[in-house]
This record gives structure tokens, sequence and C-alpha cells, in this order.
């Protein structure tokens, strides 16, 4: 009766197939093949962000100090403005006879006829 029950076991397939070996193994290089591109695609990905945001960095700090640069060549020329406004205070008076010899007497010590200038040291004004 034993080797009738040894008989009713049927055999099962193998799974190990010649094909179905190749099938899995394409599947897995497949697999690895797209995590590498994955993984360069990220690299370079990761690379370009950033080297975009580095000149980004860059070129923010060159603009503030452009504008620096900018606020005091501002001043510079507001303070150049006032100054030729005030020369050209200064030429239109240096065309007044009267104020030249107002000049001249108070820089070069220069006297009319009849006075006396006296220096006083210490009187510095």
């Amino acid at each position: 009766m034993r080797e009738k029950r040894e008989l009713n076991v049927a055999m099962l397939q193998q799974t190990n197939e010649p094909g179905q070996e190749v099938k899995a193994e394409m599947r897995q290089r497949k697999k690895r093949g797209l995590i590498r591109r994955l993984a360069a695609f990220g690299i370079m990905a990761v690379t370009c962000i950033a080297i975009m945001a580095s000149t980004l960095v860059s070129q923010s700090i060159a603009i503030n100090k452009k504008l620096e640069e900018k606020k005091q060549l501002e001043t510079k020329l507001e303070n150049l403005k006032e100054e030729e406004k005030d020369l050209k205070a200064e030429i239109i008076k240096l065309k007044d006879e009267e104020y030249i010899t107002k000049l001249a007497r108070k820089d070069y010590f220069l006297s009319d006829e009849g006075e006396v200038i006296f220096n006083i040291p210490g009187n510095e004004q």
C-alpha cells in the first residue's frame, strides 16, 4: 500500500526554468540601470541647483555693493552741486569791485588812504 500512496503524489513544476532566470536577471539589470540613471540625474540636478544658488548669491552681493556705491556717489554729487553753486555765487561776487576791495583788505591787510592796520596776535576769527 505504501507504493500506491507514493504514486498519488503529483510532481510540481520547477520555477527555475532557464527562461525565467534570464527574465529575472534582466529585470534586475533594468532595475539597477534605472537606479543608476536616477542617481546620476539627481546628482546633476543638485549640482545645477548649487551652481545657480551660488550665482544668485554672488549676484546679490554684487548688486548690494553697487547700490551702496551708488548712494555714496549720489551724496558726493549733491556735495559737488552745492560746491558748484557756491563757486558760481563766488564768481558773481568777484565781478563786483566793492567785494574785491573788501576781500583784499581782509585777506591781504591792504588799507585805504589814511587807514592804519593793527595786527593783534591771538585774534583768529
